[in-house]
């Protein structure tokens, strides 16, 4: 009972200080517990996180090293790129070139028109009706002479003439290629501006113009259009075989000019 009295004897401003000087004094100890633990993990993390630091560092730098190698490299590839592409492209060319030989591309320019026709004048009864027809003889000179005058692209009735290009009788009508033609023969040139003239100054033709023509009735005549259209191989390419030809074609026989 004393204690009670006592403690009523002191005054209440007394108590509340205690009771806050005694709240302060555990949350200092408490700052000071944890700091401590703080200090000790910061100290000993810091030199592990350094050494992190360098790494990534020193992984940097040899990824810009490397960067720069590989463009050096890039740089190399595409000066190559630049060589390979005009090698492209003169492969291009050459290949262009082989198609039209062949024959496979259509071509339009300068050329002439040299029609054949059969004869009209009668067969005398000691002649040969062939000699009044025109045949693949007559069709094979005259390629070969414009061949010889420059020509670079020739068809007959419509059918490219190429390497590989076969021209045989068939009856009365010619076997050009695949195709069956028939007469009248438009045997259509293509190449310089010349090219009329050339052939007219060709021996071969002049002589094939005066034996066929002049001695047979063979109706032969020559065009010279502004511009010519030949058109593209429609056959097979492939060559399976091959083998030495001779080097000219015996012409049809030749009949005594009248004055000549």
């Amino acid at each position: 009972m004393i204690a009670v009295r006592r403690l009523r004897a002191i005054p209440t401003w007394q108590v509340t200080l205690g009771v806050a000087l005694l709240a302060l004094g555990f949350l200092i100890a408490a700052q000071l517990a944890s700091e401590g633990p703080r200090v000790r993990y910061t100290t000993q993390e810091r030199t592990p996180l350094v050494e992190t630091v360098n790494e990534l560092q020193t992984q940097q730098d040899a990824l810009k090293a490397r960067i720069l190698d590989l463009r050096s490299q890039i740089q190399v590839v595409e000066g190559q790129g630049e060589g390979s592409a005009i090698q492209v492209r003169q492969l291009n060319d050459r290949l262009q070139e082989a198609r039209i030989a062949a024959g496979l591309i259509p071509l339009t320019g300068t050329g002439i028109v040299i029609q054949l026709e059969d004869s009209k004048e009668p067969v005398p009864p000691d002649g040969s009706d062939a000699d009044y027809l025109v045949g693949s003889r007559d069709i094979r000179l005259v390629v070969e002479e414009l061949w010889g005058a420059g020509a670079e692209a020739i068809a007959v009735n419509g059918e490219r003439i190429t390497p590989t290009s076969a021209i045989i009788d068939v009856g009365t009508s010619l076997l050009v290629n695949s195709a069956y033609l028939t007469p009248p023969y438009q045997i259509t040139a293509l190449g310089p501006p010349d090219l009329y003239d050339r052939l007219s100054a060709r021996a071969g033709f002049v002589d094939f113009v005066r034996a066929r023509s002049k001695g047979y009735g063979i109706g032969v005549s020559l065009a010279e259009p502004e511009s010519v259209d030949m058109p593209a191989f429609v056959g097979t390419v492939t060559l399976r075989y091959s083998r030495p030809l001779p080097s000219a074609t015996p012409a049809a026989p030749v009949a005594p000019v009248p004055g000549g």
